[in-house]
């Protein structure tokens, strides 16, 4: 079993850690909120004082962040803090799994492979019911050796993981995949709405599109019209799953990503706006299936 050192320990990064602890890896944990630390503690994990001390001796360092600006603070440094690239040890592996610009993981896997530490960006897709039942889905951006050897380690903590290409790939990769989710979800929102405002059962409607061509993920499996569908977020008032305020983070790095190629995607910035709107009315820290409510003639 390995030696693996973990930082942030958010909806994803606790129940993630977790699963490490229960696939038998020692696992040291570091996290600025207090509470998130003691629940990892509670489930098995080793308390660190710092990310310092986290990293110390780890074979694997796994760090889960909001932002790139955090985790290219972490790696290499604030102008204030050394950044851990001085004390993770030689021929360690890194792997990043925040949702971050590619050009982040970038820099930061080049920096540490000057240092000898190897480094993927892994950024994961199935939520937080996914992190807790080991059922993510990886999207790896790095070498085949790093790839390979990252593999069992990443199987304790989801169920498909797949090679994107090289530093930065499985970041655009994960963008792609939640533009299109956030507009698949608006687009079911919209129609379903649609049916409602004339007269249509909402379960019956998506019972009808489910079984027809409209069928999708965010209908099928995370329907967001309130009882439609049990244990999803919209029939828990939109408490759980996936932030609002994420899914804005997150299209405004596909859309950035979209800058860089020049590439066209008006649907996108369209559930960007929508999004963004959505956001900026309160609903930030509700679930991104929320958007239904947006169109709702009643509201």
């Amino acid at each position: 079993m390995a030696n693996i050192g973990f930082i942030g320990l958010g909806n994803m990064g606790g129940p993630m850690a977790a699963n490490l602890v229960k696939a038998g890896h020692q696992v040291s944990v570091f996290d600025l909120s207090e509470v998130a630390l003691a629940h990892a503690v509670e489930h098995g994990a080793q308390r660190a004082e710092s990310a310092v001390a986290c990293v110390d001796n780890a074979e694997f360092v796994i760090s889960m962040l909001p932002a790139g600006k955090h985790v290219a603070g972490l790696y290499l440094g604030n102008g204030i803090d050394a950044g851990l690239l001085e004390v993770i040890k030689t021929g360690a592996l890194v792997i990043d799994s925040s949702t971050i610009d590619a050009q982040t993981s970038i820099n930061v896997g080049k920096a540490l492979a000057q240092k000898g530490i190897d480094f993927i960006d892994a950024p994961v897709s199935g939520g937080v019911g996914g992190a807790t039942a080991g059922t993510l889905s990886f999207m790896v951006g790095g070498s085949d050796a790093c790839f390979n050897r990252a593999q069992p380690i990443l199987a304790n903590m989801g169920k498909n993981i797949f090679h994107a290409g090289e530093h930065g790939a499985g970041q655009i990769a994960k963008v792609c995949n939640n533009m299109l989710l956030s507009v698949l979800m608006v687009g079911t929102s919209e129609a379903l709405q649609l049916g409602i405002a004339n007269g249509l059962d909402p379960k019956v409607l998506s019972e009808i599109m489910s079984k027809s061509s409209g069928s999708n993920w965010t209908l099928d499996v995370y329907n967001p019209c309130p009882n439609v569908m049990p244990n999803v977020p919209s029939s828990n008032n939109y408490q759980g799953g996936f932030m609002v305020d994420l899914m804005a983070k997150d299209l405004g790095l596909a859309m950035d990503t979209a800058v860089h190629s020049q590439s066209s995607t008006p649907m996108g910035a369209l559930a960007r706006s929508l999004y963004t709107m959505h956001a900026s009315a309160g609903n930030g820290k509700a679930d991104f299936s929320s958007i239904f409510k947006l169109f709702d003639k009643q509201s």
